[in-house]
């Protein structure tokens, strides 16, 4: 598949086989993480590749968890809003049953951390539908990056202390084989031509 192609067929997978990529395979959707551009070339994403089952159930549960003791605010953002009400009603979903999640996590103050580990997740969603490979960008660990339970966990699972959680992907290989390619009308994203 060529590059133009992967970027444009990319669609987000939220249904998963249990069967964990090949390690060649993990490792090669790390490695386009890797060789993602970054601020001055710091090159300080850090990449969390969480496979163990039991890890991912504990994580699940404590996500769940920690969104239900949060209270919904008239300007709380409405993904994180969604989080919190689906975690009180027990209708919550974390990373929906797929077999790998990747952490970013980047250096606390560093004015480029979101953007470098953005390009990073890009990258490795890019070439998880060159692999025939399903993806999903997570966002919820990033929104619970100061939450004391989350944070030890994390750490516990080799974050940093310096470190903060910047996003996530989930990876694996999608329900029906392979992922959904139907490119999605662009309905937003306006583009200005100054000529």
């Amino acid at each position: 598949m060529e590059a133009l192609e992967a970027i444009l067929t990319r669609r987000s997978t939220r249904r998963f086989k249990n069967k964990i990529p090949t390690r060649e395979l993990l490792e090669k959707v790390i490695e386009a993480g890797r060789y993602a551009p970054s601020g001055s070339n710091s090159q300080s994403t850090h990449f969390i590749v969480i496979t163990d089952e039991d890890t991912l159930s504990t994580l699940e549960e404590l996500v769940k968890q920690e969104f239900s003791k949060m209270e919904v605010a008239e300007d709380t953002y409405v993904s994180i809003k969604n989080s919190i009400n689906a975690a009180k009603s027990g209708q919550y979903v974390f990373h929906y049953g797929a077999p790998v999640f990747i952490v970013t996590a980047n250096r606390r103050g560093y004015g480029n951390a979101m953007a470098d580990s953005a390009c990073a997740l890009e990258n490795m969603m890019i070439a998880a539908n060159a692999l025939d490979l399903g993806s999903c960008w997570i966002n919820q660990l990033h929104w619970l990056d100061e939450n004391e339970t989350i944070r030890n966990f994390m750490i516990e699972k080799g974050l940093a202390e310096d470190e903060t959680i910047t996003g996530g992907l989930i990876l694996g290989y999608p329900e029906k084989g392979v992922p959904e390619r139907n490119p999605l009308e662009r309905k937003g994203n306006p583009v200005t031509w100054v000529d």
